[in-house]
This record gives C-alpha cells, structure tokens and sequence, in this order.
C-alpha cells in the first residue's frame, strides 16, 4: 500500500508561513534544494491544496526561463510532469499535469493507495495537511526546520486532540543550519 506524506519547511516554533503569510525565511539554498529534489523524485502523486497549487504553478512554466541553473530545471521538469490532485472549491479548472478532486480527502487518498502505482502519496498545504493529519492519513512527516522563529502563523501540526506517536527515520543538518527531520508515524 502507498505511504502518504508530508513535507514541508517550517520555523524552529513550528509555521510553514508567518503571521503575514510570508514564507521568504524557508528559500532553501542549494544543498537543501537537492534534498527537495531527492524527496520529489519519490512521489507518484501529489495532492495539493488550492493556495498551494497556485503557487507552485510558476513550476509549470518554469523551464521557459533563462535564468534558471540546471538544478532548478531538473526540479520543473519532474514537478511538471507529477500527476497531481487539486482540492478546491472555488477552482473549475487547473493546469498541467492536474486534476481536481472528485470527492472528499479520504476517499481521494484510500482510492489512491488501492490503485496500483509507483511512488509515495505526497500532501501538501498547510490546511489540507491539517485535514489529513487529523484523520490519521499521513503515514510519514519530513520537516525542513529554518533556524528562524517567526511567533505565529500557519502551524506545521495541526492542534489534534490526539497523541501521535512518532519513530526518527532520519535527521541531518545542513551548512545553512537547516535541520532536516524525518518521522515515521507509529502504528
């Protein structure tokens, strides 16, 4: 069965974004930006949320600019091709390699991991992360911790009113002081 998980970058005091939205403190540099790349190969489907999903459609154009190193367009060339899985309900259409979700997150994630298919089952965005977290969904958590404490925002975890009990997989620390934190969830 596909594994669902959820990776993100997220502030020592634990926010994906700032209390004004902002997310410029989690650019990851070039060795963190190989790790992102690395994490993206192994995805086989990618459920996003709507916020999300419009960011990252800069990525489906991307590899029309001139100013992007190789690195960069490698990360465009697999983003762009990911099936990905948009859950809206102010969008009628997406672009690219996207679809919207015909039913609710459960239900797109249990017909996910019944299909036959290569790759782990990526979520991402804050809320929809928070939904799936909530329901017991997310099997793994990958954090990218940027040594910056940005005192409020879009928390990383959701407040459950349920213990979650976690395994370390792995942990590394980068020369930008990033601290790259892998956890399994106990079953």
């Amino acid at each position: 069965m596909r594994r669902v998980i959820c990776s993100m970058g997220i502030s020592l005091d634990g926010y994906t974004v700032g209390p004004d939205g902002g997310f410029d403190w989690s650019v990851p540099d070039e060795e963190v930006f190989r790790l992102v790349t690395d994490e993206i190969r192994e995805v086989g489907v990618h459920l996003l949320g709507r916020r999300l999903y419009e960011t990252m459609l800069y990525w489906e154009t991307a590899d029309q600019a001139p100013s992007l190193d190789d690195s960069m367009l490698e990360w465009a060339a697999i983003w762009k091709r990911l099936p990905k899985v948009v859950f809206s309900t102010t969008l009628s259409a997406v672009q690219g390699n996207a679809r919207l979700a015909s039913g609710g997150l459960a239900e797109e994630i249990e017909r996910l991991r019944a299909e036959p298919g290569e790759g782990v089952i990526a979520i991402g965005g804050a809320a929809l992360a928070a939904e799936a977290a909530a329901s017991g969904l997310i099997d793994e958590y990958r954090a990218r911790v940027y040594p910056v404490l940005v005192g409020g925002g879009t928390p990383f975890f959701p407040r459950a009113e349920r213990r979650v009990d976690l395994e370390l997989v792995e942990n590394r620390t980068f020369s930008s002081r990033v601290v790259y934190l892998r956890h399994r969830v106990v079953r």
